[in-house]
């Protein structure tokens, strides 16, 4: 008698990488969401090995869909840039993401703020940053052992993984990179930019009407008679 062997079926389990919900509840909100991300990503350009996300979801456990968070901006030391629908970490050497920021919305609640942090304490995020703009409050947590330690004085605060520096205002944060540049809007980068180009123009227009100054006092200089080839 042969016997029959079934081959084992083969599940294959989809990760999403959407939960069709906005990326910002409002515009202020959405503002700070692409400063951080697009000064990170300018900010860490010529380092091949530095992902950086904002509202991707992370999927820190092969197997579980379910276990999953989207931070605001993420940072990942270790990995190469490039496209992803999703971050799965056991795909990515399974080095999870060592940074993460939160910008609060009054949508925002307790229970779902307080089941971000045992996530990304739980699955190994070292600096974890929130922020309220509405309320201008800053908070920072930083990881010890395997718990996160509330960082008691925000206000000139270094990340030691970034190296940008956070400063506290009457009305709102700034960021720092750790050659002191500040962490700007897309509209403001361009503005300057534009400030700078402006700059170099008049540079450019005031140096050109000082060489024809300089070759009309020649011409004059030869119209008397005066040997100008040694000037």
């Amino acid at each position: 008698m042969v016997q029959q062997v079934t081959p084992e079926t083969t599940i294959k389990v989809i990760y999403p990488e959407s939960d069709r919900q906005p990326m910002a509840d409002n515009t202020e909100q959405f503002t700070w969401i692409v400063k951080i991300k697009e000064n990170l990503e300018i900010l860490f350009a010529a380092q091949a090995d530095v992902f950086i996300a904002g509202d991707l979801f992370w999927y820190p456990v092969q197997g579980n869909p379910n276990i999953k968070q989207a931070p605001d901006t993420m940072v990942v030391f270790g990995r190469a840039k490039g496209k992803r629908g999703s971050y799965l970490q056991w795909d990515e050497d399974n080095i999870p993401p060592q940074v993460v920021f939160e910008i609060l919305s009054p949508g925002n609640t307790l229970k779902e703020m307080t089941k971000k942090l045992q996530f990304y304490q739980r699955y190994g995020v070292e600096e974890y940053y929130i922020y309220d703009p509405a309320k201008n409050d800053f908070n920072g947590l930083l990881r010890s052992g395997d718990s996160f330690e509330v960082i008691e004085e925000m206000n000139g605060w270094v990340s030691p993984r970034l190296g940008i520096r956070f400063q506290l205002t009457a009305d709102t944060l700034e960021i720092f990179s750790p050659t002191g540049q500040k962490f700007l809007t897309p509209v403001e980068i361009d503005s300057l930019r534009e400030q700078e180009r402006q700059a170099k123009e008049a540079a450019l227009e005031e140096l050109q009407k000082e060489r024809d100054r300089y070759q009309e006092l020649l011409a004059k200089l030869k119209a008397q008679g005066i040997d100008t080839d040694n000037l």
